[in-house]
């Protein structure tokens, strides 16, 4: 790794962040970042003339348009086309500009809404996709099929990792447009500060998800990315070349409500409001494939939920 020259897409959001910490910690100094005002992912022009002048050996392809249930119910258009734009222009530039190796990051949001949990990989394009996000999955397919059809028609080595629910540093909280653990976060903490007896969480509260800490899901991206192309098509094939990301357990919603309000350190109720979706009932990753090449998580939610309401207490105004 020491010898390659490294783009980071995305590293500001949380999982480019992680990556950008993890080669800080190796030590590793030739990367490459921009931001969303230097280089517009989505013009196809101008992410061709950043490859030609920057030219990079390998790409970690982690920018993407991201949000939970609500963002994804509320702009569709915008999920579906700018997550396809953005890696087919940077995918095609890699390959237009000589990069052999590149990693694509997904989302366990990819499997059919009714697959057998926990979700293997060969489930892919098995059944009918969750309503609530079919645009951004199908974005995140087609970024799965583009590494894959480079490799087998220009032999490349672009390869793709399938995250299940991430959460950590740099997060967004945005108090309707988040995923859960950073919503229930802020709702937590807002509650506190105001002093309110009960917070209301969003469906049943029985659907079970896993999640895995941001920092663990950099070092799967880099260990997948490290290993040889040998090992990593014996343990992959040609249109099944993807690799999921896991802890490899789950937790229920109201579950994980409660291990937040006693992170937050909040003393009031949990209600249901039942009225409100619940998407799908189950979604447990099989690591199996990473955890047989050497890779598990280290950071437990206890701990993970800990660091990340110290993250969201920086960005909190000062009284």
């Amino acid at each position: 790794m020491s010898n390659h020259k490294i783009y980071v897409a995305g590293h500001r959001g949380m999982v480019g962040a992680a990556l950008l910490r993890q080669f800080a910690a190796a030590g590793h100094t030739d990367i490459v970042i921009r931001t969303h005002a230097e280089l517009d992912l989505t013009n196809q022009a101008a992410v061709h003339e950043f490859f030609a002048k920057e030219k990079p050996n390998q790409v970690y392809l982690a920018a993407a348009k991201v949000g939970g249930i609500h963002a994804n119910n509320t702009y569709p258009a915008e999920f579906i086309y700018q997550n396809l734009m953005i890696e087919a222009n940077v995918i095609h530039a890699a390959h237009m500009h000589g990069v052999q190796r590149l990693l694509f990051l997904g989302s366990s949001c990819i499997y059919p809404k009714a697959v057998t949990q926990p979700m293997r990989e060969d489930a892919l394009l098995t059944g009918v996709l969750e309503a609530t996000n079919e645009p951004y999955a199908i974005a995140k397919i087609a970024g799965i099929k583009l590494c894959e059809s480079y490799n087998r028609q220009h032999g490349r080595d672009y390869r793709s990792v399938m995250p299940t629910n991430l959460y950590g540093p740099g997060d967004n909280y945005h108090p309707t447009n988040s995923h859960v653990i950073p919503a229930l976060i802020r709702r937590f903490h807002e509650a506190k500060q105001s002093g309110k007896t009960e917070v209301v969480i969003w469906g049943s509260g029985s659907p079970k998800r896993e999640f895995l800490y941001v920092d663990d899901m950099a070092s799967a991206s880099i260990h997948i990315m490290n290993l040889s192309p040998d090992i990593y098509k014996k343990n992959t094939t040609p249109m099944l070349s993807h690799i999921n990301v896991g802890c490899g357990e789950d937790i229920s919603i109201l579950e994980l409500a409660e291990l937040v309000s006693k992170t937050v350190g909040y003393q009031g109720d949990i209600s249901l409001d039942r009225s409100q979706p619940d998407g799908t009932m189950r979604k447990l990753m099989d690591s199996t494939r990473i955890h047989s090449l050497g890779w598990h998580s280290t950071v437990k939610l206890r701990e993970g939920l800990q660091r990340t309401y110290e993250d969201f207490q920086k960005t909190q105004p000062r009284a």
